[in-house]
């Protein structure tokens, strides 16, 4: 068997009129986050932490922004299309890990409801995923509320 490790973030700014993504669920917020697709900062790098595992590069390459197919897209997809890309290369989900950098809104309360929904996505338990929340501590893109970032980690194993 053989264990690989990803690493994957993402940062995108807050504006007004778009509803926020994060982690796959809509959290009740006044700003959504910017982007060609969806948004949703957290299921962005957790896709880049698998793809990069698995060696099948990252989220522009599968997904670009120049593609209009991708504009407005549920983030919830490209997770579909990445667990399957990542599968019909022989690898599975051990563990992830992932920490959501936002001022604004407190998300500890949504992270159960969160887990659930990725782990059906991913085909896992939600035992098999940590996430975690921090602050910007009021410095910064992040604590002036202006975006927000997420970083992910998993381990993936593969049988040879």
């Amino acid at each position: 068997m053989q264990i690989r490790v990803g690493i994957g973030n993402d940062l995108h700014r807050l504006v007004e009129g778009r509803p926020l993504y994060l982690g796959g669920i809509e959290i009740p917020h006044h700003l959504g986050l910017f982007g060609h697709s969806d948004g949703d900062a957290a299921i962005h790098a957790l896709i880049d932490a698998l793809l990069g595992a698995s060696g099948l590069g990252d989220i522009g390459r599968h997904f670009p922004d120049t593609d209009s197919q991708y504009a407005g897209v549920s983030s919830n997809l490209l997770l579909e299309k990445t667990r399957d890309l990542i599968k019909d290369a022989g690898f599975s989900i051990i563990n992830l890990d992932g920490i959501i950098m936002a001022q604004q809104p407190k998300l500890n309360t949504f992270f159960p409801v969160m887990k659930e929904h990725l782990a059906e996505i991913l085909g896992i338990s939600s035992q098999l995923i940590n996430l975690k929340a921090k602050t910007g501590e009021g410095l910064g893109e992040i604590g002036r509320s202006e975006a927000i970032s997420a970083l992910f980690v998993v381990l993936l194993h593969q049988e040879l």
